[in-house]
């Protein structure tokens, strides 16, 4: 509705500027008398219409592009934090100092002095404000110190796939323990990209639960995530590029693939396993505690059964198949701790009845 009082205040207002326009016209060539003659009001009532319907399609066109134009600035303002904004009007400031120092003796030339100062103004203003965005993740100080090499970069942690799609780092990073800048590269994205439009239900919702991770972590968090801008080599698994970019960086590898892992140390690469972090958070269990749990199918071995406890960890009951789908009472025996995570192995609890006294 908004729309159309616009587009009608468009047209009228195109109406009257036509009008105007043959009077003033008619006034000033000395054609006064063609005002109040059929002819003269046929052509004032002709440029009326004509500027009123021109100015009625354009209104429209112009509504269009400005609700367009605000629906994109106001995206990219959700998507800007405050921190790269304060970099941003900073390297605007700077750019505009050094643009008016230049402009100083250019201003005075005759004729396109104004003309150069502005263009210099705004050329200048618009470098400022991309060079601070595109270094507003380097740790300027470390690197005047000289501590740059080590401490700085030592910190940089970069997402693998995996650990992108699982979610947990989202959670992790929220609570503030881990520190430095989080770097996810172009060819993980690429991946990430390719999951998302695979054919398969599955894969696809992998890929873009993935894709939805990284969008709140650019917008959420803390500290600042960069989206590298290394390309995928065809020739080079993704695994692989992956700890020769972390090799090449100095930092450590945030993954929960197991695999991953043990090559990462076998290359000296420092790895950051979800899996160790979870399971290093999970109750410690202890030979002879005891605890109850719900044998709900077969283990691999004769007789073995298999239960959960609530926080996923698997227990394996020695015997326990003859209870299946029953909560029963169990005595630790051995816990195995892995990166794969950890197990359970237990025993059912033997309950002793007290003998009668025989006299």
């Amino acid at each position: 509705m908004l729309d159309k009082v616009i587009k009608y205040a468009f047209g009228l207002t195109g109406a009257l500027t036509g009008m105007t326009l043959v009077r003033f016209l008619f006034i000033q060539n000395g054609m006064t008398g063609y005002l109040t003659s059929v002819s003269g009001i046929g052509i004032i009532v002709f440029a009326s219409l004509a500027f009123g319907i021109l100015l009625y399609i354009i209104g429209g066109k112009i509504i269009r592009i400005t609700t367009e134009s605000v629906e994109r600035l106001e995206s990219s303002l959700q998507n800007i934090t405050l921190y790269e904004l304060m970099i941003g009007a900073g390297g605007l400031i700077a750019g505009l100092i050094i643009a008016n120092l230049i402009s100083i003796p250019i201003v005075r030339i005759p004729v396109i002095g104004v003309a150069l100062s502005i263009i210099i103004n705004v050329f200048l203003g618009i470098c400022g404000v991309y060079f601070a965005l595109l270094k507003k993740n380097d740790n300027t100080f470390h690197g005047v110190l000289g501590k740059g090499d080590g401490t700085d970069r030592s910190r940089i942690k970069i997402l693998d796939t995996s650990a992108i799609i699982d979610g947990r780092i989202l959670d992790i990073s929220r609570t503030g323990f881990l520190e430095g800048e989080i770097l996810v590269p172009g060819f993980v994205l690429e991946e990430l990209r390719h999951l998302a439009d695979s054919h398969d239900d599955i894969v696809r919702a992998k890929g873009r639960r993935g894709l939805d991770v990284l969008n709140i972590m650019k917008t959420d968090l803390k500290y600042p995530v960069r989206i590298g801008k290394e390309t995928r080599d065809p020739h080079i698994e993704v695994d692989e590029q992956l700890l020769i970019r972390a090799r090449e960086l100095k930092g450590k590898v945030i993954t929960n693939d197991f695999n991953l892992g043990k090559v990462a140390k076998l290359k000296n690469i420092p790895v950051l396993n979800i899996n160790d972090l979870a399971n290093a958070l999970k109750p410690v269990a202890v030979s002879g505690e005891e605890m109850t749990v719900r044998v709900v199918k077969e283990g691999k071995e004769n007789g073995q059964g298999i239960g959960y406890l609530e926080d996923g960890t698997m227990v394996v009951v020695e015997g326990g198949i003859k209870f299946r789908n029953q909560l029963i009472d169990v005595v630790v025996t051995s816990v195995l701790q892995t990166s794969a995570g950890r197990m359970i192995f237990a025993r059912f609890k033997t309950v002793h009845f007290p003998m009668a006294k025989i006299n």
